[in-house]
This record gives C-alpha cells, sequence and structure tokens, in this order.
C-alpha cells in the first residue's frame, strides 16, 4: 500500500517511476561533474596561474575565493528551494558557473581571476546544495545511500579527472591553463541541457516574505570571518584592522540569530538545532571540512615545486586518494541501504584520515612517489566513508518539509569549516612559504639572475627546474620546511571529529521520500487524485511499487501545472 498523503490543493502530484528519478539523477550527476571538476581542475595548474598572473604570495585566495562564495549562497539555496522550487534554481546555478568559467578564462590579472573563482563559487555552490536536496526529495532515507554513494563517487572521478587535465593543459604551451576554464563550457552547456528536460519537479508559491534581513547578517558573519583569518595570518592578529573584523562577525552572528528567532521562513530555522543528531552530523561535516580541504589544496603544489613533479604527473599522483574515495563511497552507500547501519563508517573513516595526516607530515623532498601514493590512497579510503554519509544523517534527523534548509545547513558548516581551514593554514603555508623562498633566493642571488627568478611572486615550476644548483635545492627545501609541519597542525581537528562521529545516534533511517511524504509526489498511479488521473492519457497498467517504495515500470502521466519544467507538464509515457 502506498504511504503517499494527499496532494495539496490544485497541485496534483507527481508519479515518482523508476525512469523518472534515473532521469532527474543524470541532471544531478552533469551537475555534480562540473562542479567538482572545477575545484580540483586548477590545482595542477596553479603554480603556473599564480605566476603568470602575479600572485604567489595571496595564492591561498583562488581557493579561498571559490569556497567563501559557495558558502555565502549554500543556505540561500537551500530556503529558497524549500520555498519555490528546486528546477529554476539548479539552472541558474549552472548558468552562472557557464559565465565564470568563460570570465577566468579570459581574466588578465590576478584580482580579475580571484573574482571569476568567486562568480564560480555562486554557482558552483548552488548545484552542489540541490542536486543533494532534490535526491532526499525523491528518494527515501534507506534508498538513498544507492544515490549518495555514486555522487560522492563521481566527485573522486572528477577529483581525479581534474588535476590531470589541468596538468595537462598546463604543460602544452599551445593550450595553456586558461583551457581548464574554457574546458567547462561545453560541459556545462551540456548539463544545462540535461537539467531543462530532464529535471521535473514541483513548482511553489510562498506568500510569506522572504528573509532578506537574514541572508544580510548571514553573509556579513560568515565574509567578516573569513576575512579575520586571512588578516589575522598576514597581518597580525591584534592589527587594528583584524579586531575589527573579529567585532563585525560577533555583531552580525547575534544579529542573524535574532532575525532567524523571529522570521516568518528563517534562512537557517533554529529549530534545526533542536535534534542532537542533526548538531553532532553538522559540527562532524565542519571539523573536517577544516582538515580536509587544508590538506588537499596545497598537496599539488608541493609535488610539483618540492618533489619536482610536472603538472601532469602531479595530477596523477592524486590517482590513488580518489581511488580510495571511490571504493569506499561506493561501498558505504550500498552496505546503508542493505543493513540500514551507518554510525561505523564516519568513525572509521576519522580514524583512517587522522592516520593518514600523521603520515604526511613526513613529506619531504626526497619521499618515493610510491609513498606519497600510499598516503593519498588511506586519506581518500577515509575520505569515502565520510562525506556522505554526513549529511545522510542530518537529512534524515529532520522533518520533509526541511530537507533544504538541513542539507545546506549542514554544508555551510563543513565549508565554513573548509575556508576556515584554507585561511588559517593556507596562511601559515604562504606566510612561511614567502618568508623561506625570501632567503633561499638572497642566499643563491647571482644563480637566480642568471636563471631569471627575480621575485618569489614570479616563481613557476618550469623556472626551478631550470634553476642550477644550489639554488634549486634551495627552492625545494623551501616548499618542504613550509607544508608539511602544516599537516600536523590539522591533528586536533580530526581528534575532535573522532568524538563526534562516537556521538552520532543511530536513528532508523525513512521509508518515504521527502516529496511523497510532503504530498507532491506518489509512488503509484493509483494515489493520484481523481482530476489528475484523467489529465493525462494512462497507455499501460502501473506495476506494483518495489521494496524500496518506488514504481519500476509504471508510466508517468501528464499533470498539468504539478511540475516545474517547461510548459508545467510532467513527461507522459511511451510504451
Amino acid at each position: 500500500m502506498s504511504t503517499a498523503t494527499p496532494a495539496p490543493a490544485g497541485a496534483p502530484p507527481i508519479v515518482l517511476t523508476r525512469r523518472r528519478i534515473n532521469l532527474i539523477f543524470s541532471a544531478l550527476v552533469a551537475g555534480m561533474l562540473v562542479s567538482s571538476l572545477d575545484q580540483t581542475i586548477i590545482s595542477t595548474a596553479m603554480p603556473t596561474i599564480v605566476g603568470d598572473l602575479g600572485g604567489v604570495s595571496q595564492m591561498a585566495w583562488v581557493t579561498t575565493a571559490y569556497l567563501l562564495a559557495s558558502t555565502l549562497v549554500m543556505p540561500v539555496y537551500g530556503k529558497f528551494g524549500d520555498l519555490f522550487g528546486r528546477r529554476t534554481l539548479f539552472l541558474v546555478a549552472l548558468g552562472l558557473f557557464t559565465i565564470a568559467s568563460v570570465g577566468a578564462a579570459l581574466s588578465p590579472s590576478f584580482g580579475a581571476f580571484v573574482f571569476w573563482r568567486g562568480v564560480q563559487g555562486l554557482g558552483g555552490g548552488g548545484m552542489m546544495i540541490l542536486s543533494q536536496a532534490i535526491i532526499a526529495d525523491i528518494v527515501p532515507a534507506r534508498e538513498r545511500g544507492k544515490y549518495m554513494g555514486p555522487l560522492g563517487a563521481v566527485f573522486g572521478l572528477s577529483a581525479v579527472a581534474g588535476p590531470l587535465v589541468g596538468g595537462f593543459f598546463t604543460d602544452h604551451p599551445s593550450l595553456g591553463w586558461q583551457w581548464c576554464f574554457w574546458i567547462n563550457v561545453p560541459i556545462c552547456l551540456a548539463a544545462l541541457v540535461v537539467a531543462w528536460f530532464a529535471l521535473a519537479l514541483p513548482r511553489k508559491r510562498n506568500t510569506e516574505p522572504v528573509d532578506v534581513l537574514g541572508v544580510v547578517t548571514l553573509s556579513t558573519a560568515t565574509a567578516s570571518l573569513i576575512f579575520f583569518t586571512d588578516l589575522g595570518g598576514s597581518d597580525g592578529w591584534t592589527d587594528p584592522r583584524t579586531l575589527g573584523l573579529m567585532a563585525l562577525f560577533v555583531v552580525a552572528a547575534v544579529a542573524f540569530v535574532q532575525v532567524e528567532l523571529r522570521a516568518a521562513q528563517p534562512i537557517i530555522p533554529m529549530s534545526l538545532f533542536r535534534s542532537r543528531s542533526f548538531v553532532v552530523a553538522t559540527a562532524l561535516g565542519a571539523a573536517v571540512g577544516l582538515g580536509m580541504f587544508s590538506a588537499v589544496a596545497f598537496v599539488p603544489t608541493f609535488l610539483q615545486m618540492a618533489s619536482g613533479t610536472s603538472a601532469a604527473n602531479s595530477g596523477l599522483l592524486m590517482l590513488p586518494m580518489m581511488g580510495g574515495l571511490f571504493i569506499t563511497a561506493i561501498g558505504s552507500g550500498i552496505a546503508t541501504t542493505r543493513t540500514g547501519r551507518y554510525k561505523v563508517f564516519p568513525v572509521v573513516g576519522v580514524a583512517t584520515v587522522a592516520a593518514a595526516m600523521a603520515w604526511m607530515t613526513t613529506l619531504s623532498g626526497q619521499t618515493p612517489v610510491w609513498v606519497v601514493g600510499s598516503q593519498l590512497f588511506v586519506m581518500g579510503l577515509g575520505l569515502g566513508l565520510i562525506m556522505q554519509i554526513v549529511v545522510l544523517v542530518a537529512q534524515n534527523a529532520v522533518s520533509a518539509r526541511d530537507i533544504g534548509s538541513a542539507t545546506a545547513t549542514n554544508n555551510y558548516f563543513r565549508e565554513v569549516g573548509a575556508t576556515l581551514g584554507v585561511a588559517v593554514f593556507g596562511t601559515i603555508f604562504t606566510s612561511r612559504l614567502a618568508e623561506n623562498l625570501g632567503g633561499a633566493l638572497a642566499a643563491n642571488a647571482q644563480e637566480a639572475a642568471a636563471a631569471g627568478i627575480v621575485s618569489p611572486d614570479t616563481l613557476v615550476p618550469a623556472a626551478v627546474q631550470a634553476a642550477g644548483e644550489p639554488l634549486r635545492s634551495a627552492i625545494v627545501a623551501a616548499y618542504a620546511d613550509s607544508l608539511a609541519p602544516v599537516f600536523g597542525y590539522l591533528l586536533p581537528a580530526f581528534a575532535i571529529a573522532f568524538v563526534l562521529a562516537l556521538l552520532i545516534k543511530e536513528i532508523p533511517l525513512s521509508d518515504v521520500a521527502g516529496m511523497v511524504a510532503r504530498g507532491e509526489a506518489v509512488t503509484d498511479e493509483a494515489d493520484l487524485p481523481a482530476p489528475a488521473r484523467t489529465a493525462g492519457e494512462v497507455t499501460s497498467a502501473p506495476a506494483a511499487p518495489d521494496t524500496d517504495g518506488v514504481v519500476d515500470d509504471a508510466p508517468d502521466v501528464v499533470v498539468t501545472g504539478s511540475a516545474d519544467e517547461p510548459g508545467a507538464q510532467a513527461p507522459a509515457a511511451h510504451s
């Protein structure tokens, strides 16, 4: 018997057949591929990009700009998706990403490049949140691991392809690093086409005021916190500008909480934090994000400069990490679906990543390539056990009407952790690097002049490889001495994450999809209201629901006005 609830008057529900779910999932995979590819494709090209545009000392901003922008918009996408529907927002996010890719490729300066990276974050943050929220809408939590696992694997796949492709473009002067962004354009356009035709979701109408003041105060708090960490590391924590930003953060954070307690439709509902499971999952995501992104962001740079590896080969060396992530993301998703148990995965995952971090503190310019690959493989195994399970725990702890807000809030705090980690530890790395490189060049001034190296800000891998001894060894030592100790600084974050993983309470996973629970969808045509059943022509009888509550072969029916898609019409079946 169906578990569907009656649909709201005037909005006949969509029939969630297996075919419809697979079409929607294809659009989500395309969006996730684009957004995750762009986070990794510049990792191997970054030394050349900042060298060409003159921004070695500000290298951290290439990653921070993207993370900051995506973090700011995550709660907005999540709440607006709950209020107005997710299809149009998904298309807008893809469009922003496409435009920003063109802008980044054409950037004439480092400042312009960072700006377009920020715009890419505005689109990438939306695709990440909406993909996870839409899966929660159409697939029950008990079955969701089968879909969340592949989304995590797509992230792993693109993380492998990104550094490889970025390294290939960087190593071929006839192409150049600009192709790291030009390549996004056809992928984005293909994703837009898939999403336009496949993404059939309900259109909603909201009559309550939008929480504009919540958006403003949250954005102010987030931006001031990130700028505080960045300036604190470079200008000093007692600098007047740094202290002013900290004061602004405190005021904005307090104001945001007060606004949300009074708002009719808060961007981040404070009621979410009454759930212990949601709070623990969100805090765990933040702690893991802080350590994970900090470590991964600068590894390819380390491999190129400190180990003398080319851009393409440094991307190839990331393959073991993504292989490990692929194995455990898929495996944990399937195991969760079959058993309904999930707590063990983040516990083991955090311990595994922490062990990899401790191992990576031993990195040096003389570390064999196979050792680096082994370290990254272990890290990938741990990350695959954590990433999607944490989101699933948060979604399962809230009601169906708050799926978007819960998904966005969980990801928001993870990205805050990631952005703080990149800002703090990136600043530590780059400040140590600038000092060490300055000393290396000063001590070998004659050799540096002969190699054409006049400043650390214009140092590129090719110049390092062309430099003679002892200059080359001095530069390699500067990179090794700057980055390797940073991994040790990340271990306290994983100690906290391990405690949080142990505190997860294993709540039984729901057997009802979010759209079904809200009355926006049914799993059997027989559950449609009478007017909806007569709105279109049914060409074959519906099949019985599968064990997961989703019809495998039942035809879709035309439901005028129920779906947020071209023509506001669900596609009819073809038998």
